[in-house]
């Protein structure tokens, strides 16, 4: 699209997201299937941080980090599915210019803090498995609250740079977005402004801030699988394994999805394809976090089992 130089164009102030189509029955079946994700999301990640924050069993880094993992995905899922849920609902699919910024801006934020933790939460299993006698020593409890708070940091810097960037569009011709939710792309496609240097700046910025985070993670599997094929026994293998895993799955349906809708050639055919995978990282994601740590974990079900058991005991005493 010819980019115009601002001129006597009126501006835009609205957008309109074109979302799943026009189906009103479709429309139901996606609002239905997205509001138990949400609850489902948010009730279980929740759930995380409250055994995390009560249990003492699980007062250790690697539920430390998961506590800030499910914490970021309570906010994550926050800045995308309340707006589609509401449009779903009411078939009101506009969004003022400043509301589409700022959920860009937010998710933003959050994928970038995302990327950091799962790379400290790879690197904190690797020092586990690779390095089990001096672990204790290395991850102690005051570079646990430097790693988390540098992820959050370095995605509020990013957060930053993405207001400061995306602040200086124009908004002047079509208003019509094909997407659910308000990214980069299809507003760069519709900005009246050069985006030339605005895009290749926040795509150097990303860049930074997705690659190191992915290389690092990856480094630190291979040497983590590398560690549990050279264990002897199978029963060892199989439990070093396991405190691994669903991290691993959580990665891999992170980054694999993000690689697709970012880094792959823009065809029509992916292009069709770009909503269902951005369904997995905005969406699945952050639901299948809870799903699979607690699913998956001995520890965490183990917490969930004595929360129960006081809570009943509570209630039966106060009665």
């Amino acid at each position: 699209m010819e980019k115009a130089e601002g001129g006597n164009q009126t501006p835009v102030t609205e957008f309109f997201l074109l979302g799943f189509g026009n189906q009103s029955g479709l429309q139901i079946l996606l609002f239905l299937l997205f509001l138990v994700i949400y609850v489902v999301t948010m009730a279980g990640n929740l759930l995380i941080v409250a055994l995390v924050v009560t249990d003492q069993h699980l007062h250790t880094s690697m539920y430390f980090f998961l506590g800030n993992l499910s914490c970021l995905e309570t906010c994550y899922t926050s800045t995308i599915l309340p707006r589609l849920l509401a449009s779903l609902l009411s078939g009101d699919r506009t969004i003022s210019v400043e509301a589409c910024i700022t959920q860009f801006v937010l998710f933003g934020f959050l994928a970038t803090t995302e990327c950091y933790l799962l790379s400290v939460m790879s690197y904190d299993r690797y020092l586990a498995i690779c390095k089990p006698l001096h672990y204790g020593a290395l991850m102690n409890g005051r570079l646990c609250l430097q790693l988390a708070a540098g992820s959050w940091i370095s995605g509020f810097l990013s957060c930053v740079i993405l207001m400061c960037l995306m602040s200086e569009l124009i908004f002047c011709g079509p208003n019509e977005m094909d997407h659910f939710f308000c990214d980069l792309t299809p507003m760069l496609k519709l900005s009246c402004s050069d985006t030339s240097q605005i895009t290749q700046v926040i795509y150097t910025v990303s860049f930074l801030n997705a690659v190191p985070p992915f290389l690092l993670t990856l480094m630190s599997y291979v040497c983590v699988i590398s560690t549990i094929l050279r264990i002897p026994s199978t029963s060892g293998r199989q439990k070093a394994f396991s405190t691994c895993s669903s991290h691993l799955i959580v990665v891999t349906i992170f980054y694999g999805t993000i690689m697709i809708v970012y880094m792959l050639p823009k065809s029509s055919t992916l292009r069709a394809l770009n909503k269902v995978f951005s369904v997995c990282y905005t969406v699945l994601t952050p639901l299948a976090n809870p799903l699979i740590y607690s699913l998956r974990n001995r520890e965490v079900k183990e917490a969930l089992r004595n929360g129960v058991r006081k809570s009943v005991t509570l209630t039966k005493n106060s009665d």
